[in-house]
Order: C-alpha cells, then sequence, then structure tokens
C-alpha cells in the first residue's frame, strides 16, 4: 500500500503544481444539470483548437450550486481560478484567454484557492480567495475535505490526501480502541437521531450471532435534500472508508450501501470506487494483510421514505416490503437476517476517517460540548445562496441563513429544519443554536439536514399541508395512527386552504397531531405531524385567517385569493397586460387598468411585475375573493 501511495502522491502532485494546465469542471448532478458536461465539452473542443495540452478533469460539487456549474483553471505557477455560473460560450472564452494571453479575466472570476489550503489570505490579482467567500467563510470542511477537490473516480487522488490512513490505524490498534476513540470524540449519528454512536457499535460487538452486518444508509427520501448524495458523488471513497472501519469495530465481514435507485450517478462512482478497491486489497480477504475480511453489496432501493427507518430498511435489503417492526430487539441485537446489525448514515460513516486519522481531540476542537464535530446540510428555498454547506454544530440559525445563505431575498418568515418531519420555526429562533436538544426544544429536528428558507409569499398552512401529503403518501400503513391519522389531518388542511376550514378545525387539527406523535410505530409518523404542531403553534394568526377571515395574508390559496387593480394606484404602464396568461387584464395605456375575475388563474405573474418593475406603481393589490365571503 505504501508503493501505491507515494506513486499516488506523485501523481498528485503533478496535478496540482505540474507544467500542464488542468481545467476542473463541477460534475455532480447539480452541475450536471446546470450544463457542466457540455461546459466540459467546450472546455476540449477549445483545447484543440487553441493547442494546449491541458487535462480535464471532472470534480464532485464544492458546495455553492447558486454558481453551477462551475469551471476551475490551473495555470502552471499560478493558483487555480474558480468561475461560476459557465456556459459552453463562457467557457471557451475563459480557456482562450487565461492559457492563451495569460489574461484570467478578474471580472469574470469568482475566487482562487492559493496554495490549496484553503487558509484566509488578500486577494490576488483582483480576484478574492474562493474560501473568503461569504457563503465560504463561516464553513469547516471535514467531511466534504475532498469534494470538489479530487476525481471521484481516482482512488491515486484520495489516497494522496490521506485516505484510508485512518483504516491502516484503525487495524493496527485494534476493534476496542477504535470504539473507545469514536466514543472519546462524541460523534452522534447524523442521520437525525443523534444517537451516541459508540453505544450502537458496543451493543452490536458484545451482541451473541454470526455474522454481524453493517449498512451504510443512503436512503435520502426527504424533499430539497441532498447532502448525502453529493458526499458519495464526490467522494466516495470517503464513506467506504468509514464503512470499513466500522465494520472492524463491531466485528462485521459484510457491509452494505442502502442507496436510492436513481441516485445513478452516486452508485456509479460507489461501484467504481468498490472496483478500485478490491484491485489494491482494500477489500475482500486479508485487508492490508491484517486479517480483515470484508465484502461489499450495493443495494439499489425503489426510494421509499419510510426506508430511511432502520428495521424498514433491513426488510427491504431481505426482500420484504419495507416496513417498520417494533423494537426492541433492536438491531444491534437481531437485524439483518437476524443477526446483529448496526446501520449508520452516509455523515457518520464519512466522519470515521477524519477522526481515527486525527485523533478524538482534534474533532472535539469543532462543534460544542455534547454536539461536537460538523453537520453538512442542504441549505434551499428562499435564500440567495443556495448549496451543500458544513458548519461546525453548535452555530446559529441565524449565521446559516444570513451569513452563509445570503438571507432571503424576500422578508423572511421561517426555516423548515429536518425535512418533511421536521419544524417550521419563525424569525424568533433564528439565534437558537444548532444542537440536537435546542432544535428540538425548539419544535424542530436537526434530521438528516435538510434546510428550508421560506419568505413572506409562502403560506404555511398550504407548507404544512404540503409535507403532510408527502409522509401520508409514503406512510407504509402499518400501524393506524399514522396510516388513519394523517389522512384525516390531510382532509382538515385541504378544508381550511379551500376556504371551508372553521375555527374548531383548528383544535381537531392539533389533537389529531398530537395523537399521531405520541401512538405511530416508527419515526416517520411520530415525526410526520411535526410541521403542523410548529405553524400551529408559530402561525396560528395565519391559520385564524383562513378559517375566520376566509383570506391567505400569503396569497398563495387561491381559493382564497382575488387579485385586483387599485384605480387610484395605477398608472395604466401594461407591463402586466402581455404577461397575464389568460387575458385577464383589460385597460387602456396610461389609464387604470382591470382584472377579470372570472378569467384570472392566480397565477401572480401581474403582482410580482407590478412590484418590482420600474415602470408600474404596485396597483396590483390581494384581497379576499369575494365568493369566499
Amino acid at each position: 500500500m505504501e508503493a501505491r501511495r507515494q506513486a499516488a502522491l506523485r501523481e498528485w502532485e503533478a496535478l496540482e503544481h505540474g507544467a500542464v494546465p488542468v481545467v476542473y469542471v463541477g460534475a455532480g448532478t447539480c452541475g450536471r444539470a446546470a450544463g457542466a458536461l457540455e461546459v466540459r465539452e467546450a472546455a476540449r473542443r477549445t483545447l484543440e483548437r487553441i493547442g494546449v495540452p491541458a487535462r480535464i478533469v471532472e470534480v464532485g460539487c464544492i458546495g455553492p450550486c447558486y454558481l453551477e456549474p462551475l469551471l476551475d483553471v490551473r495555470v502552471p505557477g499560478q493558483p487555480r481560478v474558480s468561475y461560476g455560473n459557465v456556459t459552453p460560450a463562457l467557457a471557451a472564452r475563459i480557456l482562450e484567454s487565461y492559457l492563451v494571453r495569460h489574461d484570467p479575466l478578474p471580472q469574470l472570476a469568482v475566487g482562487h484557492f492559493g496554495d490549496g489550503s484553503g487558509a484566509p489570505g488578500q486577494a490576488i490579482d483582483g480576484i478574492p480567495r474562493f474560501f473568503d467567500l461569504p457563503m465560504l467563510r463561516p464553513q469547516v470542511r471535514l467531511v466534504l475535505r475532498n469534494c470538489g477537490f479530487i476525481d471521484p473516480e481516482n482512488l491515486d487522488h484520495y489516497l494522496a490526501r490521506d485516505g484510508y490512513r485512518g483504516l491502516e490505524r484503525a487495524l493496527e490498534v485494534g476493534p476496542e480502541a477504535v470504539i473507545a476513540e469514536v466514543r472519546e470524540a462524541g460523534v452522534r449519528g447524523r442521520g437525525g437521531a443523534g444517537f451516541p454512536t459508540y453505544r450502537k457499535w458496543e451493543l452490536c460487538r458484545a451482541a451473541p450471532g454470526e455474522p454481524k452486518y453493517v449498512i451504510c444508509n443512503v436512503s435520502e427520501g426527504d424533499p430539497g435534500a441532498f447532502m448525502n448524495r453529493s458526499l458519495i458523488e464526490g467522494d466516495p471513497h470517503c464513506v467506504l472508508e468509514g464503512l470499513l472501519i466500522a465494520g472492524f469495530a463491531i466485528g462485521a465481514s459484510h457491509g452494505y450501501v442502502y442507496i436510492n435507485a436513481d441516485y445513478r450517478l452516486a452508485i456509479a462512482r460507489l461501484r467504481k470506487a468498490a472496483q478500485d478497491m478490491e484491485a489494491c486489497g482494500l477489500l475482500g480477504r486479508n485487508i492490508l494483510g491484517r486479517g480483515f475480511d470484508f465484502d461489499l453489496t450495493i443495494k439499489e432501493g425503489a426510494g421509499a421514505f419510510v426506508c430511511g427507518e432502520e428495521t424498514a430498511q433491513i426488510g427491504s435489503i431481505e426482500g420484504r416490503r419495507g416496513m417498520p417492526r417494533s423494537r426492541p430487539p433492536f438491531p444491534a441485537q437481531a437485524g439483518l437476517f437476524g443477526k446483529p446489525t448496526i446501520i449508520n448514515n452516509v455523515e457518520t460513516l464519512g466522519s470515521l476517517p477524519n477522526i481515527l486519522r486525527n485523533g478524538a481531540a482534534w474533532y472535539k476542537g469543532f462543534g460544542v460540548q455534547g454536539n461536537s464535530g460538523t453537520k453538512t446540510f442542504s441549505l434551499v428555498g428562499a435564500v440567495r445562496r443556495p448549496g451543500l454547506i458544513e458548519v461546525p454544530l453548535g452555530i446559529r440559525l441565524r449565521e446559516i441563513i444570513e451569513s452563509i445563505g445570503g438571507g432571503s431575498w424576500k422578508p423572511f418568515k421561517a426555516v423548515q429544519t429536518g425535512g418533511p418531519s421536521g419544524g417550521c420555526l419563525s424569525g424568533e429562533f433564528l439565534d437558537t443554536p444548532v444542537e440536537y436538544e435546542k432544535m428540538t426544544a425548539a419544535g424542530s429536528i436537526m434530521g438528516s439536514g435538510g434546510m428550508i428558507v421560506i419568505d413572506e409569499d409562502t403560506c404555511v398552512v398550504d407548507l404544512a399541508l404540503y409535507f403532510l401529503r408527502f409522509t401520508q403518501s409514503e406512510s407504509c400503513g402499518k400501524c393506524s395512527p399514522c396510516r388513519v391519522g394523517t389522512w384525516h389531518m390531510v382532509n382538515i388542511l385541504e378544508r381550511i386552504v379551500a376556504g371551508r376550514g372553521e375555527p374548531e378545525d383548528l383544535a381537531l387539527l392539533q389533537h389529531l397531531a398530537e395523537t399521531v406523535a405520541r401512538a405511530s410505530l416508527c419515526g416517520l409518523g411520530q415525526t410526520a405531524p411535526n410541521p403542523v404542531l410548529t405553524t400551529l403553534r408559530y402561525f396560528r394568526d395565519e391559520y385564524l385567517a383562513h378559517v375566520r377571515d376566509r383570506t391567505c395574508p400569503a396569497g398563495v390559496c387561491k381559493e382564497l385569493v382575488e387579485y385586483r387593480i387599485d384605480p387610484a394606484r395605477c398608472n395604466g404602464c401594461r407591463q402586466c397586460v402581455p404577461i397575464c396568461p389568460t387575458d385577464a387584464i383589460h385597460g387602456a395605456r396610461s389609464e387604470p387598468h382591470a382584472i377579470d375575475p372570472l378569467r384570472c388563474i392566480q397565477c401572480r405573474a401581474c403582482y410580482e411585475v407590478c412590484r418590482h418593475d420600474p415602470l408600474a406603481a404596485d396597483a396590483v393589490v390581494l384581497g379576499p375573493r369575494r365568493s369566499a365571503r
């Protein structure tokens, strides 16, 4: 292994500091959706045309999704420079300018990487350091340290950046010492529950029965969540190394990666990583000559949200319908095929190589007491800078949303944490530290890392209905509190947004939500009411507006809203007329217009243009539908 590592270091040195230019293309799923493959092809054609023998390297997502596609260029003797929102035409312009005329076009660059360390520094040539950008500066990249830097399909790139050093140390010190290191580091499960990782491992290692199994849980079903997928796409070996460390610690000889079948790129990179590991003795029998045997199976799941729950996932792997079962016995005692089994989240496993390589004290230097380390989040919604982020635990929600995300485009209303099973927290909670217990005390959860920012144009009643419909449709139906209770809750919310709700519905909704949370069998049903409970608690006035005043303050619920033009404010600019898809707006130029309510479909286009077009006069207003009064 040491000879292979030395060869990998030489290759990495040639890539990072060699005499051949390198073009890096962010080609994760987010980059590809934004056109990264077209940018890569344009780069290839341009290099052929200008006759420059540069290398093109595909890397994973480095985080700022709002800048995709990202293209980086390293010229010999110069730092790597990054460009955002690159089109094929822009890629050709950048490469020709930088590689032929030696002009990096600073006005188009978003940042440079200096010596690659990411340490703060001064801007050079009018280009700031990439990690000094507002979105990146507050972050701490531990799990994501390789994403955006290495070719995820090249094992040598991972080895050159100390890959599999953690596994080597684990094999040297032995299983008990590994568990002790993880205990001292204070690692908690990153899947959402925050259960101490070492405790599950101890129970499983001590449990009678052979063989033992370890499962990597990549069942990522939350709307708007992409942390697990992005980590695997950008650095699959980090997750697989963590899986081997966990397997060694508990005495397992076989591991599973349970992953959504629609994560095609992540699956392809996992399979390539596993093949490369097997070829160099990191998978199979007698790994690294230490007598440790470990095999791997990649199991593609159908994407059922409930299969994120441990016992449902085990049933799916066994070939049965994914449905939770009662506990005890816990999977650590009787799991896959009735044998002791540990299920760890992708991010939990991805943290292990760092901990074994650098030590527990180093890891505890990040985060706060009882919540050590970092956490990745997919920051999405009505935020200026959406993307994949990694922050130390204990950071406040305000810093994530305002400093990293740049705040919301319109006045902030709330943030939904923990996905559809999480809570909707109002502005009064922005100074809440992101810690397991404190998020729960606020009525939400950490979850696996989904974070959706909501502004004034979002109706929280409609939002609660959206999430509840999702969890209701994803319920396995095994227990009646979840199966029946969520169905009734959806019906009540549908009546409310349609203008047929009554004030007494709110008390019934509260009672149903509390019952479902208390009586459901698994975590899906127990947390499904969270969006309803938190919106009822923190946004009750908005519910009352729906059932008492028959109006939607956000203007979202179509049965309760009517768009009108205030003749006293309309200047007849006609900016709204051509954008109306149903020709519902009429009026002569320079004279007040009017909206035909029978033709209006409440698409909101006229409202938006009237608020933001400099020629308009903010004359389109929202009001309750006359028929709803």
